[in-house]
């Protein structure tokens, strides 16, 4: 089982991406299509004041016919924002997604944000984790020493 701290060593770029309240939806989307993520969390300076999804943008800004262009940002992010520590396991995380339906969660050490997991990052080291066990069985059963 392994650390949070062990899967942002192991994602190929570890930098977060980050917007400011007072940016519009439209930079948050078309920053998020550049950059192919699907999240960018939402800075007051060093604080974390929320996050923004694709998903807010499809539900607050495209069903309720709102001008993407003229919406700043604070109006449709998530204020309450979920973290874990880097010495938190995958499962744990794992655990605080499924329960809250979540996608993304940032990576705070004492305070200070060090990165940003995706449930895709932990699912392919969860995946990862099995198949290393199961080559393991396979050599076990095999005899291979």
């Amino acid at each position: 089982m392994k650390s949070v701290a062990q899967i942002l060593k192991s994602k190929p770029v570890q930098a977060v991406l980050t917007i400011a309240p007072s940016d519009s939806v439209y930079y948050a989307v078309k920053l998020m299509a550049e950059k192919s993520i699907g999240a960018l969390l939402v800075m007051e300076g060093e604080k974390i004041a929320g996050i923004v999804t694709e998903r807010d943008y499809a539900r607050k800004i495209v069903l309720m016919g709102r001008s993407s262009k003229e919406t700043p940002v604070r109006d449709i992010m998530t204020s309450d924002v979920m973290y874990v520590r880097p010495d938190q396991s995958n499962e744990e995380c794992m655990a605080l997604m499924t329960d809250n339906r979540l996608r993304h969660l940032p990576v705070l050490d004492q305070g200070k944000l060090i990165g940003l997991i995706s449930i895709g990052d932990l699912v392919k080291d969860i995946i990862s984790e099995q198949k290393f066990i199961i080559d393991q069985l396979e050599h076990y059963i095999r005899g291979d020493r």
